[in-house]
Formats: C-alpha cells, structure tokens, sequence
C-alpha cells in the first residue's frame, strides 16, 4: 500500500482560511487528513509567509503538478470562478458554502468536475457541529405539525456574498436535512436601506404538506443566533438539545471527509445523496430569490 498524498493549495486567506491553513499543518494524528500536504496559499494581498505557509501565484497554483487540491476560502462572489479554474487545471475542490451564487453556475461545474473525474466538495460546516447532530437525533422519527428557523446575524455586504438565500444557504441546508424535500410556497423581503437592515421569509411545504417558515434577519449589531421552534405530533421544540463539545473542530471535521473523498473511502450512496442536498438548496435559493425580487403584482 503506497501512502497517497495529495499536495494542496489554499486560496483566500480570511477567517476560514486561515484555519484551513492551520488545519493543513497540523492533522489529527492517523486521519485521513494526514493525506493532504500543504504547498502553499493564494491571496490578493502579499504576505510572504503564514507560520510556515509560503505564499505562491495563483499560477503556480494552477500550474503546478504538486498540487492536486484547491481549498477555496475566498469571498461568495468570487468562488464560481475559482473553482472553474481549478477544475479546469485538473485539480480537486473543497469550497465553501455556497459553491455559487446561482443554481446554473453551480450544475455547470458540479458536471465539469464529474467529466474530469475531480472531487467537488462543498464545506458544509453547520451539519457537523454537535448542536445541530443533537436537533438532528431529537427530531428523528417525529411528525411535523408546523415548524420555524429564525436567524439573526450582522448586515453582509451583498455585493460579496450574495442574495440572503444564498448566503443563508446553511440555514436551507438544516431545514432540508431533518424534514427532506421542500417546496417553496412564497418569499418575500423587507429592506430598510437608511438603517442597514433586511428580513427575508420564506414559506415551505414538506412532501407532507406541513409549513416550515424560514427567517434570515440581519442588522446592524444583531447578535448572530438561531432560534427555532419546531411542533410535532409529540409537542414542541422551542430549545436546542444540550451538546457536548467536540473534540475535533469543525473545519478539521471537514478535511477529514474530503481527504476521505480523496482516497474514495466515501460510498456512491453517500456522495450521491450529498450532491442531490447541495444542488437542490442552490435551486430552491435561487427560486427564493426569484420571488423575492419580482415586482410586486398589482391585482386589478
């Protein structure tokens, strides 16, 4: 058994990237991560080095036969292009949510990457905390009478990241993750330009017919929280269960599952089924925008 590596590269080197270059250096000891060897990162601004990161060409980058992966942690905005450049240059691809900022961009190059038989994978962080596997576990096997997920956060520069579905998009993916598919039903969004201020709501059905309302609200010095209140047959859920904390971070958690990818230790059943959630909240985002920014109709 030859032990494979897999040179990376880090692209963008905000919040996120940052810890995907630390993650990179420092693997859990016998993950698949030990797997992935760092070569190097990308960004706009010089930096020389970060700890013992070297700073190389987006270029190299491409060019370079070392290379065989591309974690991109660059603005919203900005991913479609660079994930179409790296699957063009024949790497694999982690990025973060959301992969793109419209649902064609995002079929074109999940089909881009099939044909060149590379890894597309999508960091999807908000499955893998402990909160959200203790929600998952509570709501398992329960009827769904109506439910609600209420999130507020700091005001985002749109023109980065996107329409609220989009960069929301996390939210969407909890929503389709415990109750299945989804059916938007309607969506609109309050704007108070003069104070910063949004509120995007959204209406789904379930497969059963039951409402889920989803609120994305964000203002100046909101705190970032999620509230939800989901009733069941059973009785409701106003709290997130208690969870333990994880040993393990959640960036490294999903370095883990791509090096996992990498080596193919991850079943068809499984990546199917993940690329079905990740296209499917990309369309409904897409919708959702759609509805939200269509004149209002005037009934004579």
């Amino acid at each position: 058994q030859i032990c494979k590596m897999f040179g990376t590269v880090v692209v963008g080197v905000g919040i996120a990237g940052l810890a995907r270059i630390r993650d990179l250096m420092n693997p859990v000891p016998s993950s698949p991560s030990e797997h992935l060897k760092l070569f190097g990162f990308v960004s706009r601004r010089s930096f020389g080095n970060i700890n013992d990161a070297k700073q190389i060409s987006l270029e190299d980058a491409l060019r370079s036969k070392d290379i065989h992966a591309a974690f991109i942690s660059t603005e919203n905005r900005s991913h479609e292009e660079t994930i179409r450049m790296f699957l063009e240059a024949g790497k694999h691809v982690l990025v973060e949510y959301p992969m793109a900022l419209s649902a064609k961009a995002a079929h074109e190059l999940w089909e881009m990457a099939e044909q060149k038989d590379k890894i597309l994978h999508v960091e999807h962080i908000e499955l893998l905390t402990e909160e959200y596997k203790q929600l998952k576990k509570e709501v398992a096997g329960k009827d769904l009478v109506k439910g609600t997920l209420h999130f507020t956060g700091h005001v985002l520069d749109e023109n980065k990241s996107g329409f609220p579905a989009f960069s929301g998009i996390a939210r969407l993916t909890w929503l389709i993750d415990l109750f299945g598919d989804l059916t938007v039903t309607s969506a609109t969004r309050e704007k108070q330009k003069d104070k910063n201020y949004s509120r995007m709501t959204v209406h789904f059905n379930t497969a059963n017919k039951k409402p889920l309302t989803w609120i994305e609200e964000r203002g100046p010095g909101m705190r970032r929280e999620k509230k939800i209140n989901f009733c069941f047959t059973s009785g409701c859920l106003e709290n997130f269960p208690e969870a333990p904390r994880s040993s393990v971070g959640l960036f490294m958690q999903d370095q883990n599952l791509f090096a996992k990818k990498l080596l193919g230790q991850v079943s068809k059943e499984e990546l199917a089924a993940e690329k079905w959630r990740i296209l499917r909240c990309l369309d409904l985002a897409e919708l959702i925008q759609q509805y939200c920014e269509e004149p209002e109709k005037i009934y004579s």
